[in-house]
């Protein structure tokens, strides 16, 4: 009997402990069932029906879960119309709306020959590229654009622009043209490939995608009609693997607006130049610039953000760009490429110059090619490029009746180092690079080397950085403006390599040049109010006072003043 208590009582101590040991293991809200063993609910509803956990709090704040009050894109679905249009806006070379609107309509020359391709056949590069593979080469090509120009002897013309992994390219093509509603293509035998380069710098070989501008004659029956699109094979009766919508963007009333600046691909993924941007946006604006046309690899967040800024104000255009072929585009990755292959990143650039030209062959009087650290600026009593344009043609129609293609500008640097010897000026903010920077090298570089142009796009057929490489009606001439009447200011932290010899000569020799001061109240104040307008402030208020006194110090801005120029030229 005894025995039997003391088992009873090891048993009742066991119980206890027990309940204690489960006990805590709730209090710490350990699940005792082991993870792999624990049953699955059969579906989300009765596993929510045995959740009570949000019960009360359902109870209480049940507007908290009505769906107006959770911050999603609500907008409905794009019908098809509405997707071809973003698609159209995204990829401008490609011919969807007209594909869209023939898809049922068979477009063929015969049954066997030259097929109207399908969008969903064509062979895309890197987005925005559209590529032909040929016995002798493959072709890169970018834009197609509708040449009428009075200056042309090739009359009617489709130039097709693009990147040709050959040089002196051989193989025989075709341009197949599509017209609205004809059911045939009209096949022509492509004119000719203009090279945009010069062998001598570099980059002759074979296999490496150079650039071309590829010219096919529009047949008599069809002058004065625009093609809806083209598409490029090696035999006519091809069916195409390119397919590039034909671009004619003329103003309704045919009234040219002055002056469009083209920029090259941005490659300034590590350097945020967001506050230099913005000031030299302004300075163009102010000078007279319509439109600023940005091709764009690879930005800083801050940079994007200043873009988008303009664009919604109509000052500026962003196109996205891509290197083609297999070079590389991953961020960081391209901007090492760019960086050791300066040669092919010459040739590269030499796309986005000239789709940008004839993008706006019937848009502007003028198109210039600058780079962010450069400003043409008018002297004298000219204010506005305009002025200066219409004191500078006179005087070259003395010379040369007939005019000019382009119209020239000295280089003549503003190195950062020289200004800071000479210290800052209080009344301007320092963050204000150019106008900060008003001491200069006392000679101009040589005359026609790292110069800029205004060009004359009735009368160019191709360009480079800096000249225009081939022209229509002959050789290509270009105006050396005289610099009493304009120079081309050139902010850099260096010269180019090219004139390293040079350079200790221009920082040794320098003189104050406070031309861009004539514009100084008006700089000042819309590139406060855009960095204002954008956030770049780091206290608010700020902007009231920082043109003047230690408001002018670069700390009120979220980054550094007197950032060094990041710029490359050939």
């Amino acid at each position: 009997m005894a025995h039997s208590k003391v088992i009873l009582k090891i048993l009742f101590s066991l119980c206890v402990w027990s309940f204690v040991i489960i006990g805590l293991f709730k209090m710490h809200g350990t699940n005792l069932v082991p993870q792999e063993y624990q049953q699955v609910p059969l579906n989300g509803r009765i596993l929510l029906q045995k959740d009570m956990r949000y019960a009360e709090t359902t109870s209480t704040t049940t507007d908290h879960f009505d769906p107006s009050e959770i911050l999603v894109d609500n907008r409905t679905a794009m019908d098809d119309d509405q997707l071809v249009r973003d698609v159209e806006s995204r990829i401008p070379s490609l011919p969807i709306a007209y594909w869209s609107k023939n898809k049922d309509f068979l477009q063929q020359k015969s049954s066997t020959c030259a097929k109207y391709p399908s969008i969903f056949e064509l062979e895309f590069n890197n987005i925005y590229w559209q590529t032909l593979r040929t016995s002798n080469g493959t072709f890169q090509l970018f834009g197609a654009y509708y040449d009428i120009r009075r200056t042309s002897l090739l009359g009617p013309t489709v130039r097709i622009l693009g990147m040709i992994d050959r040089i002196e390219p051989k193989v025989k093509t075709f341009c197949q043209f599509w017209f609205d509603g004809q059911k045939e293509p009209f096949i022509v035998k492509t004119f000719e490939y203009k090279y945009i380069w010069y062998n001598k710098w570099g980059n002759y070989k074979q296999g490496i995608y150079q650039p071309y501008l590829i010219a096919c004659q529009i047949p008599k029956p069809f002058h004065g009609v625009v093609p809806s699109s083209v598409s490029m094979v090696e035999k006519e009766c091809d069916t195409a693997t390119n397919n590039l919508r034909v671009i004619y963007n003329r103003p309704p009333d045919d009234q040219k607006k002055g002056f469009a600046v083209c920029v090259k691909g941005l490659d300034f993924l590590y350097d945020d130049l967001s506050v230099r941007l913005i000031e030299w946006i302004e300075m163009l604006n102010i000078l007279g610039a319509d439109k600023i046309y940005f091709y764009n690899l690879q930005v800083h967040p801050n940079i994007t953000k200043v873009l988008n800024h303009y664009e919604q104000e109509g000052k500026v255009q962003v196109i996205p760009l891509t290197l083609p072929g297999g070079q590389p585009n991953v961020p960081g990755f391209q901007h090492l490429y760019l960086t050791k292959k300066t040669n092919h990143k010459r040739q590269n650039e030499v796309i986005p110059y000239n789709d940008c030209l004839y993008k706006n062959l019937y848009l502007y009087d003028y198109i210039a090619l600058l780079d962010i650290d450069e400003v043409i600026m008018p002297k004298g009593g000219a204010v506005l490029w305009s002025e200066l344009m219409a004191k500078v043609k006179p005087e070259s129609l003395k010379i040369k009746p007939d005019g000019f293609h382009s119209y020239n500008f000295r280089n003549v640097y503003f190195l950062d180092d020289q200004q800071h010897e000479h210290g800052w000026h209080k009344d301007i903010p320092k963050y204000m690079h150019m106008l900060q920077h008003v001491h200069r090298a006392k000679n101009y570089t040589k005359p026609n080397q790292y110069v800029k142009c205004f060009h004359d796009p009735e009368r160019v057929l191709t360009l480079h950085n800096h000249f225009p490489l081939s022209c229509l009606g002959g050789v290509c001439k270009s105006y050396p403006v005289d610099t009493q009447n304009a120079q081309l200011q050139h902010y850099r932290a260096d010269c180019v390599k090219t004139l390293k010899k040079n350079c200790e000569e221009y920082r040794e020799h320098s003189v104050e040049d406070k031309t861009i001061w004539k514009y100084k109240d008006e700089l000042i104040r819309r590139t406060i109010k855009a960095l204002d307008t954008l956030g770049f402030f780091r206290r608010q208020g700020l902007n009231s006072g920082s043109a003047s006194g230690s408001g002018s110090s670069s700390s009120g801005l979220g980054l550094g003043g007197g950032a060094t120029t990041h710029s490359t030229e050939r």
